[in-house]
C-alpha cells in the first residue's frame, strides 16, 4: 500500500472515530433535551413592537397584518412570505442574497411585490424597512427571537412552532401563501409548475419520483399552500400535534402525521414538489433551464451558507448570460455543495433528529470516506454547532 493511500485511510479513521463519539454525545444530549423542554403554550400571541408605534396607527396587530396582506397580495389574494431574525437580516447576509436572487431570476422580480418579510426582532424589522416594501413585525409574547436559535434547542423549536401558528393565521384571513425559507434562490416564477387542485404543497429533501408518494420526505421551508376550510383544519391539526410529540420540529411532525387519518378526514391534497424544479443541497435540481428555486438546505453554519448561495448565484449569472443554443446544452451546473458538504450537513442534522439511526448514519459515512479517499475529495473538519439561524432546515 502506498504511503499515500496509507495517509489518507488514516486521516478517515480518525475523523471516523471523532464523528462517531460526537454523534452519541449529540443524541444523548438532545434527547435530555427533548424532555426537559415543555411544549409551547398555544396561548402565546403575536404583537407589534412597542418601537413601532411610530409606523403603525394602529393597536390591533392582526389589523396590520391585513392591511399588508392586502397590499402584497396578487389578484387571487395570494402572497409570498419569508420569516428573518436578526441573524440573517444583517447587511451583507442571508436576506440580500435572498432578494438579489429575484432580481437576478428569469421573470421573478415582478415577485417581490407580492413578498411580505415576516420580521422576528426589532433588528430584523429595521433591516427590513431599508431593503424591501412589505414588513411585518411579529414577535411572540415572552420570546425573543432576536437571540441566536441553536438548531433543536427550545427556542429554535418555539421559533419553528410559531411559524407554524402564524400561517394558521394568515389562511383564517383568507389568503393563500407560498411560504419560503429566506436560503432559498428564486430563478423562476414558481407558479407554473404548481398543482392547480392541490390544496397543500411542500418541496423535499428527498423526491421519489410521484408527487402523491407519501414516502416522499419533506421539507417546510418552501410550500404553497390554498386558503380553505381544508387547509386551515389541517394547520391546526398540525400545530396541536407538537404536543403528541413534544421535542419535535414542524417538519419532524409532518413527516409522522402526513399520513395520519386525520388528514383524510380533513380532505386534505397534499402534493410533493419534483426537485428537479424545486431543489437544494440535499437534492439538487441539475438542469438550469427548468429550476425554479434551490435551497441551502443539508447545511449547518452561516458562513458555510453564505459561501454556497454566493456560488450558487455566480452559477446562475454565467448560465444565464450563454447564448440559447448553449443554454439548452446545459454545459454549466452547479457548483455547489461546496461548503456546505453534504454528508457533514446532513449526518449532523439526522443525529439531531427524533428518527436518527446510528447504523444508517454509520453505512453513510463508510460511503463518504470512500469516495473521498478515491477521488481524493479533502474532508473537512466537522462544522461548529453554530446558529441554526431562522428557517434553517
Amino acid at each position: 500500500m502506498s504511503p499515500e493511500i496509507s495517509k489518507h485511510i488514516r486521516r478517515a479513521a480518525l475523523v471516523f472515530t471523532v464523528l462517531t463519539l460526537s454523534a452519541l454525545l449529540l443524541y444523548t444530549a438532545t434527547d435530555s433535551n427533548r424532555l426537559s423542554s415543555g411544549s409551547f403554550s398555544s396561548s402565546s400571541f403575536a404583537t407589534i413592537f412597542p418601537s413601532y408605534l411610530n409606523y403603525s396607527s394602529s393597536s390591533n396587530p392582526t389589523r396590520e397584518l391585513e392591511e399588508i396582506l392586502k397590499n402584497a397580495s396578487m389578484v387571487n389574494n395570494t402572497v409570498i412570505l419569508t420569516t428573518l431574525n436578526d441573524a440573517w437580516a444583517r447587511t451583507g447576509s442571508i436576506v440580500d442574497l435572498f432578494l438579489k436572487s429575484f432580481m437576478l431570476g428569469d421573470g421573478t422580480r415582478k415577485l417581490l411585490d407580492h413578498l411580505v418579510i415576516v420580521s422576528l426582532d426589532e433588528r430584523a424589522y429595521n433591516r427590513c424597512r431599508i431593503v424591501h416594501k412589505h414588513c411585518y413585525a411579529l414577535v411572540t409574547k415572552g420570546v425573543d427571537f432576536h437571540q441566536e436559535a441553536y438548531f433543536m434547542t427550545p427556542q429554535y423549536l418555539k421559533m419553528m412552532w410559531r411559524r407554524i401558528d402564524f400561517l394558521r393565521t394568515v389562511l383564517e384571513l383568507g389568503y393563500s401563501f407560498v411560504f419560503t425559507d429566506a436560503d432559498i434562490m428564486w430563478f423562476r416564477d414558481p407558479f407554473p409548475r404548481f398543482f392547480p387542485d392541490a390544496d397543500f404543497q411542500i418541496s423535499c429533501d428527498n423526491y421519489l419520483g410521484r408527487p402523491e408518494d407519501m414516502n416522499n420526505s419533506p421539507n417546510g421551508g418552501f410550500n404553497y399552500v390554498k386558503s380553505n376550510s381544508r387547509s386551515i383544519a389541517f394547520y391546526k391539526f398540525w400545530y396541536s400535534s407538537r404536543e403528541t410529540y413534544p421535542g419535535y420540529h414542524d417538519q419532524d411532525v409532518l413527516n409522522k402525521i402526513k399520513s395520519d387519518q386525520m388528514i383524510t378526514k380533513i380532505g386534505l391534497k397534499i402534493r410533493f414538489l419534483d426537485t428537479a424544479y424545486f431543489g437544494g443541497l440535499c437534492e439538487p435540481s441539475r438542469d438550469l433551464n427548468v429550476v425554479c428555486t434551490m435551497h441551502v438546505n443539508c447545511c449547518i453554519g452561516m458562513d458555510r451558507k453564505l459561501h454556497d448561495l454566493n456560488l450558487m448565484l455566480q452559477d446562475w449569472r454565467a448560465f444565464m448570460s450563454l447564448p440559447p443554443d448553449l443554454k439548452n446544452q446545459s454545459i454549466i451546473s452547479w457548483r455547489v455543495p461546496r461548503n456546505c458538504r453534504y454528508f457533514f450537513s446532513l449526518s449532523i442534522y439526522n443525529v439531531l433528529s427524533p428518527t436518527f439511526s446510528l447504523q444508517k448514519w454509520l453505512l453513510s459515512f463508510r460511503e463518504y470516506v470512500t469516495v473521498s479517499i478515491l477521488y481524493d475529495i479533502p474532508i473537512p473538519a466537522p462544522p461548529k454547532m453554530d446558529v441554526k439561524e431562522e428557517g434553517e432546515d
